[in-house]
């Protein structure tokens, strides 16, 4: 019979073993912490992180197509049309067609959606002092440097 007994490290969390060398791990226990802090933050505005980085880059670029939308947010076509198709419905965003391009469409914010991310992007910066409140300003440009790094940014 397997010994069930379980290490724990004093807190009554077991011992991580070889995860906490690995920086992937620490990354990954980042985001979940990151994404739950957002996720209650921008509990009223029912936006998700991916809604509300959609919602910024399409205030940034108005006319952005969906490709280029795909491409900064890093995910393929097929799921750029119904992130699409979800804040079209909510009349947040709209298409229109493009003016270089007619098999492409332009995503432009509506009155409203402009009006929700302005609301939303102070949320989010509240919620972004909240979760790294406990960095001075030169680690968080360095954090920041070190991840656009990782990432390829």
């Amino acid at each position: 019979m397997a010994d069930t007994a379980v290490a724990e490290g004093g807190n009554g969390m077991p011992v991580p073993g070889v995860l906490d060398g690995l920086l992937g791990y620490r990354l990954r226990r980042a985001q979940v912490a990151v994404f739950a802090d957002f996720a209650q933050t921008m509990a009223g505005y029912e936006l998700t992180p991916g809604q509300f980085g959609t919602l910024a880059l399409i205030a940034a670029n108005p006319g952005l197509s969906q490709t280029a939308l795909g491409t900064a947010l890093g995910i393929d076509r097929s799921s750029v049309v119904p992130l699409i198709d979800k804040l079209e419905r909510r009349r947040l965003v709209e298409r229109a067609p493009h003016a270089r391009d007619r098999r492409s469409h332009a995503l432009r914010l509506t009155d409203e959606g402009a009006a929700l991310f302005e609301t939303a992007r102070a949320a989010v910066a509240r919620h972004e002092a909240h979760i790294f409140a406990s960095l001075a300003p030169a680690e968080r440009e360095t954090l920041a440097r070190l991840l656009d790094r990782v990432s390829g940014v």
